[in-house]
């Protein structure tokens, strides 16, 4: 009896930890990098170690990949443009390590209304091989990924990434977030520590995540991308016309 006792203790243990399926991946892929459409391009699923997996899909008419680059990478730099992505839910961004031209390496500062809450959130871009692997060279396809974790403490709470392919008629992103992959920052660098390890288990991730938060982080990222792509390429049409300067005709 007092074996069975410590087996059954062991295995609630290891499910504590670990999930239903101590062996899965950390972040569920599945779906991700295929050409076609999965079943899951929209919508909240916990994965079996308790991390949520949240997905949204935007069809973006006119805009093409290197387009959201461009806004990433150049354009965005003041509280303004940042209102402009979201007029109701993006109140105040700075930039942390950012060099022109440039977004992996660095640190997007931002308060933002995710559901009825304001997130003080520090967004680290990151090479997006980190955390989907090796993607090739493909023209069709920009990606950004980045750790994502509050702003006024050394934690990140979740990793995110943005794939953005070329359709023809224009762009679809597809954006995954993974809620509850923990870590501890120092700078730019993840260090291990007693917060992470706890915060990275199953059942920590079970009492601190719930399906509501999973929801509105989804409708935030369907609102947000969308409103990005209705006015994107009005505003690099105009704004990289602008910056080479005026045509022959219109020095003469």
């Amino acid at each position: 009896m007092k074996r069975n006792a410590r087996i059954a203790a062991l295995i609630v243990l290891v499910i504590a930890v670990f999930g239903w399926k101590p062996f899965s991946a950390r972040r569920d892929l599945t779906g991700l990098l295929v050409d076609d459409y999965s079943g899951f391009e929209t919508g909240v699923r916990r994965q079996s170690n308790g991390i949520y997996r949240v997905r949204a899909l935007t069809r973006m008419p006119g805009v093409e990949p290197a387009m959201v680059r461009w806004w990433f990478a150049e354009y965005m730099q003041t509280t303004e443009h940042y209102k402009r992505w979201h007029p109701t839910a993006h109140i105040w961004m700075d930039w942390e390590n950012k060099v022109p031209g440039e977004v992996v390496g660095a640190s997007h500062l931002v308060h933002e209304y995710i559901g009825p809450d304001l997130s003080k959130l520090r967004i680290q871009f990151i090479p997006p091989e980190e955390l989907l692997g090796e993607l090739g060279d493909r023209a069709d396809l920009w990606v950004i990924c980045a750790r994502a974790g509050m702003l006024e403490m050394p934690f990140n709470v979740a990793t995110m990434c943005h794939l953005v392919r070329d359709m023809g008629w224009g762009s679809e992103m597809r954006s995954v977030f993974w809620m509850g992959d923990v870590s501890k920052r120092d700078g730019n660098d993840t260090v291990f520590s007693i917060e992470g390890l706890v915060g990275n288990t199953a059942l920590a991730r079970m009492v601190a995540l719930d399906e509501t938060a999973a929801v509105d982080l989804m409708t935030h990222a369907i609102q947000e991308m969308g409103y990005l792509a209705d006015f994107l390429p009005e505003l690099y049409a105009a704004e990289t016309v602008a910056s080479q300067g005026p045509t022959e005709d219109q020095r003469r």
